[in-house]
């Protein structure tokens, strides 16, 4: 324990790098970077302390080089010591938002003094003030387990929240909702056949900043998904089951540690477009307090750049700011083992300081070019909120991969039967060409039906239309073109038909996914049928709407059998997953009659041929969108061999999967394909 007033510790003017709080011969060393602050205190708290036990002046002539201010403290021994600092400044300028009546948390601070326990009012209310916590560098024990480093082009990546995966009672974790409740669930990754993770959000956010009223239990809503960032060095301490100092860092280095282990790599949505302090009238964490003009995207009236949608845009493109985030991305990969990243919306990063879209913005090409970020997967949503669009053309010199929004949109209207979609859904299939053909490969297409944001797979096939009432927006929130169809009825249903339709629906599309060229991404809880009852917009549902039902796979076994299946079907066949883009005689396009494709506007079926120029047996895949059924003529199969089906999504399990084809008849030389039906063969 320190018991010590601060004339008791000794000073030494300190270094001003690296910025953060860090070991120094002699002591602790605090550097924190403003160039427009004026003067500069920084406390010092024991844990959880109410008032600093020290507290330490910045001369601007002695404690200060350049924009960087620092100091170090001697005779600090305490493992456990919480920091912050209170910043000076001249409001003159509009663009300064300085507040000596805000205590600031350091932006490199590797930890936050948070709660452990989830929705805790007393830290989640307006009195929200995390302070950083001095974490210094420990070992922990890799067990020489290295990253897998998957070729890009074998990847399945499964998008999760780390939260509401073992949340659930029904999980039976010892620890659910935490880091360590997912290491339990590794092996039911594996089994499912994904090989990467993409966390949702798992950087300090608060989730008691949403003050809304839920309509159905008048009580507050939540902040659940994350996209709200505090810090982004420290990760959330309440998805951790330890409340020792460093207990978040080490028990979810032991998860990758663990995923590792079992080849599956860990990507991390990160939000570096803005900040949870809001507009002008957001609350102050750090950045607002320590320097509002270098770290935010104003214009000369101070007033916020909001490309976000957020309230604020953070300024990516500024020299500083820039340096801080990609020490932040090297941070995640040097010490906590980070396999790649996803950038939500990230356009807002290629905007330069005015906010005017840069074909070489600074902070991508310092990503792109970094060593140490050389073998990270790099995953952009090229867009943002203010209708930048950069799909097919997002910088980086070809490195970075991109969620195709375009794929998404053409997938959902050709399966559901829209007009003029069947060109546009072949290029779809064959890994976007038309979009990366100029400087990039297949596998930099993420392709993706469903994602977090927007309907389930189930939603999709069961709702026209958004039902997002309970979010206490009146249903204003949330995408209203969604591309889908409810099959006949709206909602929940016991029409068989329907409910025939819509199975056979979800089939098509998990089928569309899986044997599209490109990279595949596929949401938690889509493998069980799982229902968010139409909304589309659960970032505040602290629920079952967005828990992870475990029971729900045993109730709906035939459904995850088959999206297991596919998985499965897709990682066993390399013509699925190909490093380039087709090439003559690699691909053969049919109609009803083989090698007589229609690209008519109301044509709702195609069909093709993949070549497997190494073992001679082709695939045979067919969509049927029609309203009726079609006749189809198989193309020949190679000298030897026969037809036999693997997928027909109009029949009921198992056969709507064939595990063992060739113990079936081989097919004939026409077959009749259902209305709204897709169909997969192979030669053996």
């Amino acid at each position: 324990m320190i018991n010590l007033p601060s004339h008791a510790l000794q000073t030494q003017r300190g270094s001003p790098s690296p910025l953060g709080a860090t070991k120094k011969e002699g002591g602790l060393n605090f550097a924190l970077f403003s160039k427009n602050a004026t003067a500069m205190t920084l406390h010092l708290f024991l844990p959880q302390g109410k008032n600093p036990f020290a507290s330490f002046i910045l001369n601007p002539e002695s404690n200060k080089t350049g924009w960087v201010w620092h100091i170090l403290v001697e005779g600090i021994d305490a493992k456990q010591i919480e920091y912050s600092y209170q910043v000076f400044g001249d409001n003159t300028d509009p663009r300064n938002l300085f507040n000596p009546n805000k205590i600031l948390s350091d932006p490199y601070a590797r930890g936050l003094n948070t709660t452990s326990t989830w929705g805790d009012k007393d830290w989640g209310d307006k009195r929200y003030k995390p302070r950083g916590k001095v974490i210094l560098p420990s070992p922990f024990d890799w067990e020489q387990i290295l990253p897998p480093k998957l070729p890009l082009e074998d990847l399945v990546i499964y998008e999760m929240h780390v939260r509401f995966f073992t949340i659930n009672p029904s999980s039976q974790s010892a620890a659910p909702g935490t880091f360590k409740a997912m290491i339990e669930k590794i092996p039911y990754l594996k089994s499912l056949g994904v090989n990467a993770v993409e966390l949702l959000p798992i950087f300090e956010f608060n989730e008691c900043e949403n003050h809304r009223l839920s309509p159905v239990t008048h009580q507050p809503l939540k902040n659940v998904w994350g996209y709200s960032t505090i810090n982004f060095f420290a990760p959330m301490n309440r998805y951790s089951s330890s409340t020792e100092w460093t207990g978040a860092i080490d028990e979810f280095r032991s998860l990758v540690k663990e995923l590792h282990r079992n080849g599956i790599e860990v990507y991390l949505d990160v939000v570096y477009n803005h900040t949870a302090e809001g507009n002008q009238k957001g609350p102050f964490f750090s950045f607002k307090g320590i320097d509002n003009q270098v770290y935010y995207m104003l214009n000369p009236q101070g007033d916020y750049l909001n490309f976000s949608g957020t309230g604020n845009t953070f300024n990516a493109n500024h020299p500083v700011v820039a340096t801080f985030i990609v020490d932040s991305l090297r941070y995640w990969v040097e010490e906590m083992g980070v396999d790649g990243f996803r950038f939500d919306l990230a356009s807002c990063l290629t905007r330069d300081e005015q906010g005017v879209p840069s074909s070489n913005p600074l902070v991508i090409q310092m990503m792109t070019e970094d060593a140490v970020l050389a073998d990270v997967k790099m995953i952009a949503e090229a867009w943002d909120a203010a209708g930048l669009y950069q799909v097919g053309s997002f910088p980086g010199k070809g490195r970075w991969m991109e969620w195709n929004g375009k794929y998404r949109d053409t997938v959902r209207r050709f399966i559901k039967g829209t007009d003029n979609q069947s060109g546009e859904f072949a290029k779809a299939l064959c890994g976007s060409q038309d979009l990366y053909g100029h400087n990039k490969r297949p596998f930099h297409s993420i392709n993706f039906i469903i994602a977090h944001d927007g309907f389930t797979l189930r939603d999709l096939v069961t709702y026209q239309n958004r039902h997002n009432l309970d979010n206490g927006e009146k249903n204003h929130d949330g995408c209203q073109n969604n591309e889908s169809w409810n099959c006949g009825a709206e909602g929940e249903t016991q029409d068989p038909q329907i409910l025939a339709l819509r199975k056979r629906q979800m089939c098509n599309f998990h089928v569309a996914l899986m044997i599209s060229i490109g990279t595949p991404m596929i949401f938690m809880g889509d493998e069980y049928a799982h229902t968010k009852r139409g909304n589309n917009n659960t970032y505040c549902q602290d629920n079952a709407l967005n828990e992870f039902l475990w029971d729900e796979l045993k109730t709906h076994a035939e459904w995850a059998r088959f999206y297991r299946l596919m998985i499965g079907f897709r990682n066993q066949n390399p013509l699925l997953r190909r490093k380039e883009f087709f090439h003559e005689k690699e691909i053969f396009w049919h109609g009803l009659m083989p090698m007589k494709a229609n690209w008519g506007a109301e044509n709702r079926f195609i069909s093709y041929t993949l070549q497997d120029p190494l073992n001679h047996e082709p695939l045979y895949i067919a969509f049927n969108s029609q309203n009726t059924q079609a006749l189809i003529h198989l193309p020949c199969a190679p000298k030897g061999r026969h037809w036999y089906r693997i997928v027909d999504t109009s029949l009921v399990s198992p056969l709507d999967f064939v595990e063992a084809p060739m113990e079936q008849p081989a097919l004939g030389a026409t077959y009749t394909l259902p209305a709204h039906t897709s169909f997969i063969a192979k030669a053996l």
